[in-house]
């Protein structure tokens, strides 16, 4: 794919190409580790990409006039979302009906704070998201940052274990003398925090805020995570396969962009991906047995 994308378009080869290649990455990685924390409870988040465009109004609006205000907004999104994962737990409802429910709010809001395009990225937001490093970009420092912070807190670390657990065994979680309701508030809140700090990527990435702008980001994360080896039951995670993951979804759609392919085919052309890597795990899976 990337040879590919050089071929058609050689002056991506370059530092500057590859920075502004790569650039959209940043939100896109942060938003896939959002949905994973919340697949790791084999649960599913359809509300993420509005709750993207929520913190992109709220920090476009308040960050640069009112960066106390906006700080006490963000946190209460991610109160926001934890409390949603103790509504899971508590009332055993499918949270895909919830987050489907929240993505509306999470929409309504955006549109009631900015009906219209607006608002300005703070000059700090926009030039850190757009520093220049040297020897790679930005984008693959994060990148292997996330994945080495991930893989601790999932894998490595005793707690990671439990949020893992919920997804896999919960059972044995609760004998073990661990709060469900407390681990899936936890990983929701984690989920919510990634989403906040994709918002705020993408915010001084746009320098501007739109109600509508976080809209792709929720099946793309679900796809950079399925893509990167999770599975949708079973607390089956991977934070480097995930980061990875943003990156194909992401090369996916510059690849369909230097090919002149309407923007309107390219999240089809995702889907089928998505679909195409669970159809080829059952396959492998029925083989196995």
């Amino acid at each position: 794919m990337v040879a590919a994308i050089f071929w058609l378009q050689p002056r991506a080869m370059t530092y500057v190409g590859m920075h502004l290649l790569l650039s959209f990455s940043l939100p896109l990685m942060f938003a896939a580790m959002a949905q994973l924390c919340i697949i790791a409870a084999s649960d599913i988040d359809l509300g993420i990409g509005p709750f993207i465009g929520l913190v992109n109004c709220v920090a476009a609006l308040y960050l640069g006039s009112d960066p106390l205000l906006a700080a006490a907004i963000l946190a209460g999104c991610v109160l926001a979302y934890a409390a949603m994962g103790a509504f899971v737990e508590a009332r055993r409802l499918p949270s895909i009906v919830v987050t489907l429910g929240a993505s509306f709010v999470w929409l309504g809001l955006a549109v009631l704070l900015l009906p219209t395009p607006g608002g300005a990225a703070p000059q700090w937001l926009s030039g850190a998201v757009r520093l220049k490093p040297p020897l790679v970009p930005l984008p693959v420092y994060v990148a292997v940052a996330l994945a080495l912070f991930g893989q601790w807190l999932f894998m490595r670390s005793s707690y990671g274990v439990v949020l893992r657990g919920i997804g896999s065994a919960p059972r044995a979680v609760q004998r073990a003398g661990w709060s469900l309701l407390t681990a899936r508030s936890a990983l929701y809140g984690l989920a919510g925090l990634f989403g906040v700090i994709a918002g705020l990527l993408l915010t001084g990435l746009n320098t501007t805020g739109d109600a509508n702008v976080g809209a792709p980001y929720t099946l793309l994360s679900i796809a950079a995570v399925i893509v990167g080896g999770g599975e949708f039951v079973g607390g089956v995670v991977s934070p480097p396969g995930a980061v990875i993951g943003s990156f194909i979804m992401l090369l996916t759609g510059s690849l369909l962009s230097f090919l002149n392919v309407s923007t309107d085919w390219q999240l089809s052309v995702q889907g089928a991906i998505l679909i195409f890597v669970l159809g080829s795990r059952a396959f492998q899976g029925r083989r196995a047995r």
